[in-house]
């Protein structure tokens, strides 16, 4: 080729291998980072918030958002203490969603009650 590779070229290519090893590290661990969170906070969607914060390489919009959701703890909704017209509602909504025909939605209006009342 007309030159010879020295010392000081080998020790180029050795500080750029270093520069994208350290790059490579830097950004696995801030893609990471919001799952570890997480978890050290007792997430109870720990996964979740992992899996978005891999995923937030796509754009950083989901990153950020993956990292906020890590230190804002979801509150979970246990539906046995819902008022019934809402477990109600629930329930047509999980009939949608697997397909079947959900039941007729109860009247809410005072003036529906009272006319099929009086039938």
């Amino acid at each position: 080729m007309g030159f010879k590779i020295g010392i000081y070229d080998w020790l180029a290519f050795l500080v750029l291998i270093g520069l994208l090893l350290s790059v490579c590290w830097l950004v696995w661990y801030l893609l990471g980072l919001p799952g570890r969170i997480a978890i050290a906070r007792n997430h109870p969607d720990a996964d979740a918030v992992s899996t978005m914060g891999w995923l937030g390489f796509l754009g950083g919009v989901s990153w950020v958002a993956a990292l906020i959701w890590a230190f804002r703890p979801t509150y979970p909704v246990d539906i046995r203490y819902l008022p019934k017209e809402e477990q109600e509602h629930i329930a047509r909504q999980i009939a949608l969603l697997r397909g079947e025909r959900p039941s007729a939605p109860p009247p809410t209006r005072p003036d529906v009650i009272e006319s099929e009342s009086s039938k």
